[in-house]
């Protein structure tokens, strides 16, 4: 189906109505973006070199990802949105406290994101009648970042997110829609010649600017990996149990970013201030029920414990720590004992590093 305007809801006229009604919806920024078919040469040398990991799902449906027209026949135009969810100034993390990113530590932005572009979709078919349309967050294969950037939402960063002068902290969604609303122009780069999200990461995970090695990324290893965390990545992750916020910490221009003021995104169960040793000992229910709502319940309660078992070889070698991991040597599961072993195998290596040669 496709909408004709009538004389009162021209097409520059309905763009301005849909700005200010995402706005109203919480959304700190709306634009437009062609539903033509983008350029995909990045994205598929990218997959050829193997750098997206066991994450099989971005080599699927490359037609539909790179035509939006292909994903939702009839598709002319998408409304491309942000929605911030950056907290106020979180306690500087103690050795022994659990790190989270920030996008984790509230509610799961899927279903914050997909209701409030419901509700932007709803708002427009109020004024005009119904319209051809799908939303999207992070739910597709859908090129986010690019088609916030032909919206004129921001610009492609070197550490591959969205960026804008007013930083990176946002969630992106999108409204496919059969509207013929003229495109925004894209936001130039600002970029320059700063390296400091590329230079700070911790696993060296940018192989160059604007190209990510998933298998060496944080968010990736402690997140989509199911399988063994490589042992020489282990001592680099630190204490980082859920993501990896350290690009995004380093970008000068995350110092204007403004704190979220969607509750939904506010720190829940107290995980911006979690000792190890604590989330460590929740029982598989606890997991569930502690973490309802949250996107981190998606990797389930063995890479949770995977992920601890890291952060604890990583952390100070106290007594508590070594309990901790001892409580959970003999795990039912094969994943865990392994992690475990080697975190307590840390604890060993420092042992031998202080005491006295016996000769």
């Amino acid at each position: 189906m496709i909408v004709i305007m009538t004389h009162d809801w021209s097409p520059i006229r309905l763009k301005q109505a849909i700005r200010q009604w995402g706005r109203e919806l919480g959304f700190t920024a709306v634009g437009f973006a062609p539903a033509e078919p983008l350029d995909s040469g990045n994205y598929l040398r990218w997959l050829e070199s193997g750098c997206h990991g066991d994450m099989d799902y971005m080599a699927r449906n490359l037609d539909k990802r790179a035509r939006p027209a292909e994903l939702v026949p009839g598709a002319r135009a998408i409304i491309s949105v942000r929605l911030d969810y950056a907290p106020a100034d979180l306690p500087e993390p103690e050795p022994e406290t659990a790190v989270i990113s920030r996008y984790a530590l509230g509610r799961d932005y899927h279903k914050v994101m997909r209701n409030r572009l419901q509700k932007l979709a709803d708002r427009i078919e109020q004024e005009i009648g119904p319209f051809g349309h799908r939303a999207f967050a992070d739910s597709a294969p859908v090129m986010e970042v690019e088609l916030a950037r032909l919206a004129g939402l921001g610009w492609r960063g070197k550490h591959t997110l969205l960026l804008s002068r007013s930083g990176s902290w946002y969630f992106l969604g999108e409204l496919y829609t059969d509207l013929a609303l003229p495109a925004d122009a894209p936001e130039r780069e600002h970029c320059g010649h700063c390296t400091a999200c590329l230079d700070i990461c911790p696993t060296a995970a940018f192989v160059a600017p604007y190209v990510l090695d998933a298998r060496r990324c944080i968010s990736y290893l402690t997140i989509e990996h199911p399988g063994a965390i490589p042992e020489p990545l282990r001592r680099l992750m630190g204490t980082r149990i859920y993501g990896c916020d350290d690009c995004q910490l380093a970008c000068p221009w995350n110092r204007f970013a403004q704190p979220t003021e969607i509750s939904d995104f506010r720190a829940r169960n107290s995980l911006d201030l979690s000792r190890l040793t604590d989330l460590f000992g929740w029982t598989e229910q606890e997991f569930d029920d502690r973490l309802a709502g949250s996107p981190i319940r998606r990797i389930g309660h063995e890479r949770w414990l995977r992920n601890i078992a890291v952060a604890l070889g990583n952390a100070p070698r106290t007594q508590a720590n070594r309990q901790a991991l001892m409580s959970r040597r003999d795990h039912p599961s094969a994943l865990v004992r392994e992690h475990v072993a080697w975190a307590l195998g840390q604890f060993d290596t420092m042992a031998a590093a202080i005491s006295p040669d016996p000769t």
